[in-house]
């Protein structure tokens, strides 16, 4: 029996484009991370990764044109955010080698003998490693920034770790222009090409979390999709480290202060947020909280008009949009709510973005109405109106992890509720905003892109620096001659590594 093909297909019209591969086999994708196991010790060398990753920056921009178009035609998400995805990508991977050249991703420790403490201290040396091959599930709505060649791969590499990435179906043609740029960075570099090796297929990406060689994997998706894999992980005779970005739901609460004081800038705001890439942004704010009386009926008065002036968008692949179609329809019908602006099918291909809108008062308890709590990937948002700071708290209390949580505030700390508001989100989120909208993560050190189940299956983070944490593990060296140390930790650190030498930065 033949290997099933892969098809790139248009998304603005559900037709297949090109046959671009065919689907792994089990054999295939035994191969694949055989290889990849295989040229682990070629990304040891510190300053080879750095000028790999740099490289793969260079001869992505270098190839923009091609990827763009190929991106573009695949997702339908258009060349001007496809190019600053881009941009974004190679700014990653930029970002990651620096990481690299600095060294404090390594985390030296060093513990002098002490004999003098109780009890006695013997010489302790600690540093991080790689933990080996690492599996990457490419996300469907970021073909760059999130897939082959995004973060969850730069900074496995950055680790040290060679990378097999399962491609998403919906960018097939995308995932191996890329995937054959990043080889290509590799032996310009003088790495081996099999750092970074691609497969396809859902069969394959099953395998893939089942293989005794895979010592971590990476994962953005579904709920459904990344709860299997993780589940998988897990069952494996050695259990394996699963980090899974999966679904969230990103509340806004809007106090009744900020309401009064700019009702109209927050409408326009959270309009033009909600509906960005036509939803399908994981930090897409698809719930937020709005006073009842006068100035929260501004605010939905400013959003009726922004909402009603975006155009239909095509969604990544005819499955969303009928999932999304579905989901709005279920979730309209349930009582008393409504939908000042109605969304749903827009054509044939097309989805139209509008909002729905709730009495708080029926998400303080349990029932039908908890589907409105749960993620609607495409451009709606839900807004429950509230008629007190305590329901608030009572809705933000059967709330499920997220990425984000924002609090729309007053200005200049005039908001007597501000502070309770806030502490009631901030276990919510991973990233707690306040007077912004959570599109947009920013590639810095500082940044945290996760958050509490079910937006992440760990605490880790898959945006900024410390993203290549998920791919390494301690290990300490007691008593080891100087002479049988990883150079990482010898007395006279050759390598110029920042440290902490007894306790103090050195």
């Amino acid at each position: 029996m033949s290997a099933a093909p892969v098809w790139s297909v248009d998304p603005r019209t559900g037709n297949p484009r090109e046959q671009v591969a065919v689907e792994a086999t089990a054999e295939e994708v035994d191969r694949a991370v055989g290889a990849a196991h295989a040229v682990r010790d070629a990304l040891a060398d510190r300053a080879a990764r750095a000028a790999f990753l740099r490289t793969a920056a260079e001869l992505l921009e270098e190839s923009g044109e091609h990827i763009v178009e190929a991106a573009d035609a695949e997702t339908a998400l258009g060349p001007a955010r496809l190019t600053g995805e881009l941009a974004r990508t190679a700014a990653q991977l930029r970002a990651f080698a620096e990481v690299v050249d600095e060294g404090a991703y390594l985390d030296v420790h060093i513990d002098h003998q002490d004999g003098s403490r109780t009890p006695p201290w013997p010489d302790l040396r600690r540093y991080k490693i790689p933990l080996g091959v690492v599996a990457v599930y490419a996300a469907s709505n970021f073909p760059l920034a999130f897939s082959v060649p995004g973060g969850d791969t730069a900074s496995a590499l950055a680790a040290g770790c060679p990378v097999v990435v399962k491609a998403h179906p919906d960018h097939p043609a995308t995932s191996e222009l890329c995937a054959s740029v990043l080889r290509r960075a590799a032996a310009r570099t003088g790495l081996p090409e099999d750092v970074l090796t691609l497969v396809h297929g859902f069969d394959a990406g099953v395998e893939l979390i089942r293989h005794p060689l895979v010592s971590a994997a990476g994962f953005t998706g579904s709920v459904r999709g990344g709860r299997a894999l993780f589940d998988a992980a897990a069952a494996r005779p050695a259990p394996i480290p699963f980090h899974g970005e999966l679904g969230s739901l990103n509340p806004v609460v809007v106090t009744g202060a900020a309401a009064a004081e700019r009702a109209g800038e927050i409408g326009a705001g959270l309009g033009g947020s909600m509906t960005l890439g036509a939803g399908q942004f994981c930090t897409k704010p698809g719930f937020v909280l709005v006073p009842e009386g006068a100035a929260g009926d501004q605010l939905l008065k400013t959003l009726t008009e922004t909402v009603s002036s975006t155009g239909s968008g095509v969604l990544l692949d005819h499955r969303m949009r009928d999932a999304f179609v579905t989901g709005v329809r279920e979730r309209a019908a349930l009582p008393d709510v409504g939908a000042p602006v109605t969304p749903g099918a827009g054509g044939e291909h097309t989805v139209s973005a509008g909002f729905l809108t709730v009495p708080a008062a029926r998400l303080t308890a349990e029932g039908p109405h908890d589907a409105l709590l749960e993620e609607c990937f495409g451009p709606v948002t839900v807004i429950a109106r509230y008629a007190s700071v305590d329901e608030i708290a009572a809705v933000l209390a059967r709330l499920p992890g997220n990425l984000t949580a924002t609090l729309q505030t007053a200005a200049e700390d005039a908001d007597p509720d501000a502070a309770r508001l806030l502490a009631a989100l901030t276990p919510l989120a991973g990233r707690i905003l306040v007077n912004g909208w959570p599109t947009g993560v920013a590639v810095a050190p500082a940044q945290h892109h996760g958050g509490p189940y079910p937006a992440t299956t760990s605490t880790s983070t898959s945006v900024g620096a410390t993203a290549i944490e998920r791919w390494l593990r301690p290990v300490t060296y007691q008593s080891t001659p100087e002479a049988l140390l990883p150079p990482e930790l010898r007395e006279d650190n050759p390598l110029g590594l920042p440290r902490r030498v007894d306790g103090r930065r050195a």
